[in-house]
């Protein structure tokens, strides 16, 4: 990440609002500074650090955009691998025996009669190495001689510009006191929907997958940071997140590092947007910051993938081929809602929304891994959920009983193989039922509209045709966000 000084000189303040000078990734300019920059990086290959420092030295010169190349310098740095030289020793043992005999000099003194040459040869000698791999192990540990092993990914001129970018917008949040993050769905004021699916729910699409809300969660999990979430009235979740120079965070330059860390992973969700209270050196008070999902910055972290277990992608393929479509009035979505429980949250693994009421919704979660420390923890937030519309899945062969659950206010369904999507959909209803009254009958359409809906059915189908509709097990997927 930038330090400091390297973003300070590209903000921009308007009265109480801050921008970030960014640098537009098609300006040729700009395109040939970053090919430079890359082409030297390779051409170091096998050559130390401080090698690569020097040769951005001389790049640079006396050009007056310094900031902006010393920033797309270090963007290159950090995701590049310096590795320290192979030592016969490590190198502080080296130095207690060189250090041993006191100061020496090139020349002999009146009170240090042993020069820095004999010295080394002396320890040369009993280490039985030569005095030249004396002098490479010295200082071998310092960064400076790390050798340049890996110059990081294929960057491109572009690819290296949006990078800085996103550089300089973490940089801010080093500042920042206070975040308020609104995610919005794009589907309905219930779901969050993921950006892997740009088109609007079809109801030709039986499954839906959500996953970039589980990755947002956690990697708020993964950096450790402090926040308080909840539901909004129109639909989302907002979630206010104490920043570096919050009152309440006492390890400022540690947290600051992971919480600028953390934006890459905000850039991973549909809609969003992101309001900071910053403090920049500069403005003397509190300025606010924003961000949103129609900014031009790209992350470069990875989605997690579909599923998470092989037991679940059988269970998606399975409701699919016997649910999906017109054979039943549920549809199934992948990882689609939040229970927030204080200082952590539980996303389920599904859940089921009825066609005709989305009021009626029922959540699946499938428990079968079997690390102790993971039951111990599922067992704890599922009772903390005390989630009426949760259904549990559970393994038998994990030999935990249901009194584990019996408070959890949540169903439970033991399996021995897999979980029986008969059994499991006669619970639904049963739940369903006792939850939302009973399902309201769908209306009846006139003579004229089911003829005409049967004509137009029969045209648009082709022989033979099939569709495979669950997202990652096969068929046509989804458009994901260029990283």
């Amino acid at each position: 990440m930038l330090t400091a000084d390297l973003v300070r000189p590209r903000l921009q303040l308007r009265k109480s609002e801050l921008s970030i000078d960014m640098l537009d990734e098609h300006d040729f300019h700009w395109q040939q500074t970053a090919q430079d920059l890359i082409a030297l990086l390779r051409q170091h290959i096998g050559q130390s650090l401080a090698a690569w420092d020097r040769t951005l030295d001389t790049y640079i010169g006396d050009r007056v955009d310094y900031v902006v190349l010393r920033g797309m310098a270090k963007v290159l740095t950090d995701a590049a691998t310096f590795t320290p030289l192979a030592t016969p020793l490590a190198p502080v043992q080296l130095r207690e025996l060189l250090f041993a005999s006191g100061p020496v000099f090139r020349a002999p003194q009146l009170f240090h009669q042993q020069t820095r040459y004999e010295v080394v040869e002396s320890v040369a000698k009993e280490l039985a190495i030569s005095p030249e791999q004396v002098e490479a192990t010295l200082f071998a540990d310092r960064p400076a001689t790390y050798l340049l092993t890996d110059a990081g990914p294929e960057w491109t001129p572009a690819g290296l510009i949006t990078r800085y970018n996103l550089e300089l917008a973490r940089g801010v949040l080093y500042w920042a006191s206070q975040v308020r993050i609104e995610a919005h769905s794009s589907y309905n004021k219930d779901l969050w929907k993921s950006q892997t699916e740009n088109s609007p729910v079809s109801k030709d699409h039986t499954i839906e997958e959500t996953t970039t809300y589980k990755d947002l969660w956690r990697y708020i999990k993964l950096f450790k940071l402090m926040f308080w979430a909840q539901p909004l009235p129109e639909g989302g979740y907002r979630i206010d997140l104490d920043g570096p120079i919050s009152p309440f965070v006492t390890s400022t330059l540690r947290y600051g590092r992971q919480f600028a860390a953390f934006l890459p992973a905000l850039l991973l969700c549909d809609t969003w947007r992101m309001v900071a209270a910053v403090h920049p050196p500069s403005a003397g008070s509190a300025v606010t910051y924003r961000l949103d999902s129609g900014s031009s910055l790209q992350t470069h972290f990875k989605q997690s993938g579909a599923f998470d277990s092989r037991l679940e992608a059988d269970f998606a393929r399975e409701f699919e081929q016997k649910m999906g479509g017109k054979r039943g009035h549920w549809r199934l979505f992948r990882e689609s809602e939040v229970l927030l429980l204080g200082d952590t949250v539980m996303i389920p693994d599904f859940l089921l929304v009825d066609e005709q009421d989305e009021t009626r919704k029922i959540l699946i979660e499938l428990v079968g891994f079997w690390h102790p420390d993971y039951l111990r923890r599922k067992i704890e937030k599922v009772r903390a959920a005390n989630c009426r519309h949760l259904l549990l899945l559970v393994y038998q062969g994990l030999k935990i009983t249901e009194d584990a659950f019996s408070d959890s206010g949540s169903e439970v369904i033991f399996f021995q193989q897999k979980p029986v999507l008969k059994e499991v959909m006669e619970t639904v209803e049963e739940m369903a039922e006792r939850l939302y009254g009973p399902r309201p009958k769908p209306a009846k359409r006139s003579r004229a509209k089911r003829r005409a809906a049967g004509e137009t059915s029969q045209a648009s189908q082709q022989p033979g045709e099939q569709v495979e509709r669950v997202y990652g097990l096969s068929g046509k997927r989804g458009r994901k966000k260029s990283v």
